[in-house]
């Protein structure tokens, strides 16, 4: 069944929203960033550290802390005498260091000096507009609804034999607008599939003849595009909290529904938390768009595979987030696929990249609202993760652009692997592990 209500006509892909004045840009310049070591005592740690300011990078509390120290604090830090290791010296050099290119891009789809460098909003949408007439019978452009700004959370759907109406898979990119690496990941994916169907591909083929592929790279447009003109760090969207103009934004992966409000520990109700989860279930307008999807797709031919990719850990997750000892009746085959991925990963990588996998809760830490589980409780997904992509910290969500490519073909190989087993009947009667 086609989805004609999400596809917009091309020219309403791109709303007309003025950029930040550049005297509102923020500096890192001085900011070290640093890994600290709890040695298993967490509390112990944040004792220590709360005579200084700093901004938690992280939550992975239970191994380590990251965490920024302005200028102004880096001595009184380095005085504490904790167990650390420096990720960035000066973190504005390494910002800057995202922007050098040494390929330039020929505004063609098939040309992979696209993944030598990050790039801006505007050509993000352009280039999935290319694709899309690089694929023209198999695909079509999709909106999932709009940001708070007036962003269409663009994408493409696309079908293989017989046409479409088969069940979905679905892809997210840039949830957290900081998390710029997800995006060219998601796009490389893309590409990979409609250059296999056009090549003549058998495996690309088989993918595209068995599920709709529903791919939508920046969920958050407002959040990236001001990460990428004024504070390269942000997180949220840009939405404010009522009577609140100080504490902007809300994270839509903690805006869902399903468990919005489960456990404490899952999200913050501070208008100012980086983890802030709105007034309500649902109330971004990212959220309500990308619910009212999930939902459609579930009520045609339904969800096969959902994927949430951020950055960074190098995590598989599955559900359950929002509690760290509730497990779902899938968690075996689940387990086992994420396994297959990580091996997959690790043997196709040149770093031979590692990736742990479990559920999210217990695995990582409490999440609650998050889309993973929401999309397997809510829109009934046979299978739904979360991949936190590289790298394990030492250059956390700054990550260089020469690492762009190997990122993206690494993924790929893991999805052709998880693709390949998503109808095997070796999962059969798996159960909780």
């Amino acid at each position: 069944m086609r989805l004609s209500l999400l596809a917009p006509i091309l020219a309403s892909l791109v709303a007309s929203v003025p950029t930040a004045p550049r005297s509102d840009v923020v500096s890192y310049d001085g900011y070290k960033v640093v890994r600290i070591n709890t040695h298993g005592h967490p509390s112990a740690t944040k004792e220590k550290l709360s005579g200084i300011s700093y901004e938690q990078w992280n939550r992975d509390v239970y191994k380590h802390l990251d965490i920024i120290i302005s200028p102004d604090q880096v001595a009184t830090f380095e005085a504490l005498n904790l167990d650390y290791q420096v990720m960035h010296e000066n973190l504005e050099d390494s910002i800057a260091s995202e922007s050098i290119s040494k390929s330039v891009w020929r505004r063609q789809t098939g040309d992979l000096s696209w993944y030598d460098s990050y790039h801006d909003y505007q050509d993000h949408i352009q280039y999935f507009e290319d694709l899309q007439k690089s694929f023209p019978n198999n695909s079509e452009l999709i909106s999932s609804g709009t940001s708070y700004e007036g962003r269409n959370l663009y994408g493409l759907h696309l079908w293989g034999a017989s046409g479409p109406g088969k069940p979905a898979v679905l892809y997210h990119g840039n949830v957290h607008a900081r998390e710029w690496i997800t995006s060219p990941v998601v796009e490389y994916i893309t590409l990979q599939l409609v250059k296999g169907y056009n090549d003549g591909d058998n495996l690309t083929r088989s993918f595209l003849d068995k599920y709709d592929f529903y791919i939508i790279p920046i969920v958050n447009p407002d959040g990236f595009t001001y990460s990428q003109t004024t504070d390269r760090l942000w997180r949220k969207n840009r939405q404010p909290p009522p009577g609140n103009q100080s504490c902007i934004g809300r994270d839509i992966n903690r805006n869902w529904g399903f468990a919005w409000d489960a456990n404490p520990l899952g999200a913050s109700t501070n208008p100012c938390s980086q983890t802030y989860k709105g007034e309500a279930p649902s109330d971004t307008p990212e959220n309500q768009g990308l619910d009212k999807l999930v939902r459609q797709l579930r009520d045609d031919a339904g969800i096969k595979l959902y994927i949430d990719w951020h950055s960074y850990g190098q995590y598989i997750l599955s559900p359950f987030g929002y509690k760290e000892t509730l497990y779902a009746p899938e968690l075996g085959k689940w387990t086992k696929a994420a396994g297959i991925v990580s091996e997959t990963i690790r043997d196709s990588s040149d770093a031979g990249t590692t990736f742990t996998f479990g559920p999210s809760g217990a695995t990582l830490y409490p999440t609650t609202g998050s889309a993973p589980d929401h999309i397997y409780s809510i829109g009934r997904a046979e299978f739904s993760y979360t991949i936190e992509l590289r790298d394990t910290g030492k250059l956390g969500f700054v990550l260089p652009p020469e690492q762009i490519r190997p990122t993206a073909e690494e993924q790929w190989e893991g999805q052709k692997a998880l693709l390949s087993l998503l109808d095997e009947e070796f999962f059969d009667g798996e159960g909780p592990a």
